[in-house]
């Protein structure tokens, strides 16, 4: 979908303090092998804070840095990949309750790593709808420090950071232009993430872990059905990133940066910037290695370290990229200002 007239106001997030993966491994957390083969430095880990409450000083930050204010947002919505808080309770009433108030609604949008991207989407088209709306707030936040799941085995080549990421929006003015979003689902694949267990009843309310490294195991294990996907991701994510591109008016080649999901070095490398033919150092791995794979906040994060280190300039061009299952495939491309 094409925008170019909603900016990105602000952005704000909560990145706790790593543990670095020597020491993960000196503890027996984390194999060695794994160590080496994927290149990980370390991993956010947020202890006993909940996520909510992340998010929230994370959306305060965003507010404030856009000069906005709270209850005249037009829209906030949440996004997560992992529990929040006690169930039947939605973590955006929390966010609602301290910064926007009663007025402005909140909303959840699902879609595993790549929440954000579906939320920016309806945010735009939200905004677009109505001159008066002005302005929304897009929130991501996750926990993994929790039972039934394990940061050092989420997923083959990754490691689960926790953080907490928003992006304030506005019609107005901003620090980068939203020129195009964009997505492409690969429903035969659906399968992938949970092959070898029920869908009724949810293993959550069974006490079982959540553990896709088992779950592609089994596939592996159980004929191609479900598999054969993951091989055609390169390509597809080619196809997907020259349409957003040519959405906003540019070619691949003008990328000044691609941020993406903080997974191993090697995936990175041989399944996203190889096939778009854009050089690693355009990636932003070195930022990722550094915090582990934060859910849905991972593009966002990487785009204001980015901003803040200097690393873009006003006219460079930055391409975001997530996978979630489904499959999902999405990418973005602002220009900043």
């Amino acid at each position: 979908m094409r925008i170019a007239d909603v900016y990105i106001a602000g952005v704000g997030s909560v990145v706790p303090p790593t543990m670095t993966v020597e020491r993960a491994v000196a503890d027996g957390l984390y194999p060695a092998v794994e160590a080496e083969v994927h290149g990980y430095l370390g991993v956010a880990i947020a202890g006993e804070r909940p996520a909510p409450e992340m998010a929230l000083e994370a959306a305060q930050v965003a507010v404030k840095r856009a000069s906005l204010t709270p209850t005249e947002l037009a829209l906030l919505i949440y996004t997560n990949t992992w529990h929040q808080g006690p169930d039947g309770w939605l973590p955006q009433s929390y966010l609602r309750r301290h910064l926007v108030g009663g007025s402005v609604p909140a909303m959840a949008v699902h879609q595993g790593c790549a929440g954000m991207f579906d939320a920016l989407e309806l945010a735009c088209c939200y905004l677009r709808a109505e001159p008066a709306r002005q302005s929304a707030l897009l929130v991501a936040a996750d926990n993994y420090g929790t039972p039934l799941i394990d940061r050092w085995r989420i997923n083959p080549g990754v490691i689960g950071g926790d953080a907490a990421v928003a992006v304030a929006l506005s019609k107005e003015r901003g620090i980068a232009r939203i020129l195009s979003v964009c997505s492409m689902g690969v429903p035969e694949g659906e399968e992938i993430h949970r092959r070898g267990e029920p869908m009724f009843p949810p293993t959550v309310t069974l006490g079982l872990a959540q553990d896709f490294t088992a779950r592609l195991s089994y596939t592996r294990a159980n004929g191609p059905d479900g598999i054969h996907p993951l091989t055609h991701l390169p390509v597809l994510l080619r196809e997907l990133v020259e349409k957003a591109v040519a959405e906003a008016g540019i070619e691949i080649g003008d990328l000044a940066k691609v941020a993406h999901e903080a997974h191993s070095g090697e995936v990175i490398e041989h399944r996203i910037m190889a096939p778009l033919g854009v050089e690693m150092k355009k990636s932003t791995w070195n930022f990722g290695r550094r915090i582990g794979h934060c859910g849905a906040s991972d593009q966002f994060l990487a785009f204001e370290n980015l901003i803040a280190g200097g690393e873009v300039g006003s006219g460079d061009h930055v391409l975001l990229l997530a996978q979630a299952p489904g499959v999902v495939l999405s990418a973005a491309v602002v220009e900043v200002l």
